[in-house]
């Protein structure tokens, strides 16, 4: 039988990602950061054992759904309603104050309001999948600075509806009035649903009585609610990671439906990892070593800044020093998000070809050092788990 030519491809990138993870697993990093390098080596601009990038993003965009999914599942619906201050005004506050750092910044180099709003938006981002995976690796999701970062970084995948609304109106002038009432429309059901689910105490899903006892079955079901409401909230031009969050929640309320974690353990790992090498691939480095003190400098502003800004709206929210400090550092990265708007500001002529590509460099930068800037700050803070009361 004539072997697929991808097959030794496929094999070599296996064993990158294996090598790279035990390595890094014994300088006690994250598997975040092997999976972050191991994309850079295997992609385009690395040893090229990997040239689509696109279809690997597709793969990892799936990831992040499932990731969401299994959140959504752990979460105690009750406390993140109990946050509802911290994750509504509390990110509106740190997407002005974003706003407001960078359009100091704009003054000095004489940047074009439109330029100074979407690197406001940009960085005021942080990563859904990057923190979540931190925060479950270390068994603090359900802890009171897990849940307040949560909660903010659900808000902020809100908050990409009238940031990419913004960019719109900046770029062309124009903005769809159908596609508005659209996205209204799928926020409003989508609020109806996850009422229902906080005020009933137990719910329970049609025919999970007969799947109870069928593997196979329990896949497939499982699989269908959390993309099925994926699937739906992207229709409304809604974050998919907001509809798999709720099918999670949904999930986790139907007390019969506990075997889907188990069931789906193996599918999140593989295709979280997917998204991480996805990322690593769309890092160009001869384009980073060109400009690399550039990007570093950026990069290390976007974190600091990030980390302050994060801190004082905790802080304000009657969060300890220590644990907004250490919130801070969590969300101090630039999201998977940021890719969106970076090309939609490219598209709408807000950034030229140069800014698009020191945008990517410097968010796929920002992802990478993250993990090791969050481990590096949780020791330098003395941050334990110890150190609060688990609400």
């Amino acid at each position: 039988m004539h072997m697929d030519p991808a097959m030794p491809h496929a094999v070599g990138a296996m064993l990158l990602i294996l090598l790279t993870g035990m390595l890094l697993k014994l300088m006690k990093q994250p598997h975040v950061v092997a999976y972050l390098i191991a994309g850079i080596f295997i992609g385009p601009w690395g040893l090229g054992l990997v040239t689509d990038a696109e279809t690997i993003g597709r793969f990892g965009a799936l990831g992040v759904v499932l990731l969401l999914f299994f959140v959504g599942m752990e979460t105690d619906a009750t406390k993140l309603v109990a946050n509802w201050k911290l994750s509504i005004f509390g990110t509106a506050f740190q997407i002005a104050l974003s706003l407001g750092c960078v359009w100091v910044l704009g003054l000095l180099y004489d940047w074009s309001l439109a330029r100074t709003v979407l690197i406001g938006f940009v960085i005021s981002l942080s990563s859904t999948a990057v923190v979540i995976k931190l925060l479950q690796d270390s068994g603090i999701l359900a802890s009171k600075v897990g849940q307040g970062v949560l909660g903010v970084l659900l808000a902020q995948d809100l908050a990409i509806i009238p940031m990419l609304i913004t960019l719109g109106l900046l770029g062309s002038g124009e903005v769809d009035g159908m596609h508005l009432i659209k996205q209204g429309i799928g926020a409003v059901l989508a609020a109806i649903l996850f009422g229902v689910i906080v005020s009933k105490k137990q719910l329970h899903l049609p025919l999970s009585r007969w799947l109870k006892e069928d593997r196979e079955l329990q896949l497939f079901a499982a699989l269908g609610i959390c993309f099925g409401l994926a699937l739906i909230t992207a229709w409304f031009d809604l974050s998919t990671a907001l509809g798999a969050f709720i099918a999670g929640m949904l999930i986790g309320a139907a007390k019969e439906t506990q075997w889907v974690h188990h069931t789906l353990e193996s599918f999140k790992v593989l295709f979280v990892a997917i998204f991480f090498v996805s990322v690593g691939m769309l890092l160009d480095v001869k384009f980073l070593f060109s400009h690399f003190p550039q990007v570093c400098l950026l990069v290390a502003v976007a974190l600091l800044t990030n980390t302050f800004i994060n801190a004082v709206i905790l802080k304000v929210a009657n969060y300890s020093w220590k644990d907004s400090l250490y919130a801070g550092v969590l969300l101090s990265q630039i999201g998977e998000f940021s890719f969106v708007l970076s090309a939609v500001g490219w598209q709408s002529g807000i950034i030229n070809d140069y800014g698009y590509q020191l945008a990517l460099c410097v968010i796929s930068l920002s992802l990478l050092v993250s993990p090791i800037w969050i481990s590096v700050g949780r020791k330098l803070l003395g941050w334990e788990l110890e150190s609060e009361k688990v609400a």
